[in-house]
């Protein structure tokens, strides 16, 4: 899946310091939001979440932790496609957008700490499309 393989690749991109500081995560691509997601976050269309990062985060690990506790970043395909279909941004770009997004809310970072995570990563990977 090439969404699967961008962001793979993006993930990959960013910063070692920052990917040190932050458990393993996986990357599942799904067409849509289910239901449960969109009622969660209190949307309306599942074309408005183009991903959802789901886990404890790093503060919420602990070697106690059960091997079925990971943390995941879904990607949802229908709704990012469609974004780029829309816009001028490169599918990489879309992807790496949504990746430090979604990290960076669920860590408390902040939206300037954000952006130069996504110019770093999308600098390493120069030419993804």
């Amino acid at each position: 899946d090439d969404i699967a393989e961008i962001g793979a690749a993006a993930l990959a991109g960013l910063p070692v310091t920052f990917l040190e500081n932050i458990p393993d995560i996986v990357i599942q691509v799904l067409d849509f939001p289910d239901e449960e997601m969109c009622q969660e976050l209190d949307v309306e269309s599942p074309y408005e979440i183009l991903g959802l990062y789901s886990g404890s985060g790093l503060a919420g690990h602990s070697v106690l932790d059960q091997a079925g506790d990971i943390d995941m970043i879904f990607l949802f395909r229908r709704p990012i496609l469609d974004c780029w279909n829309e816009g001028e941004d490169t599918l990489a770009a879309i992807i790496t957008h949504v990746l430090v997004h979604e990290i960076g809310h669920h860590f408390g970072l902040s939206d300037e700490a954000m952006e130069i995570l996504e110019d770093s990563s999308l600098a390493q990977k120069g030419s993804l499309n």
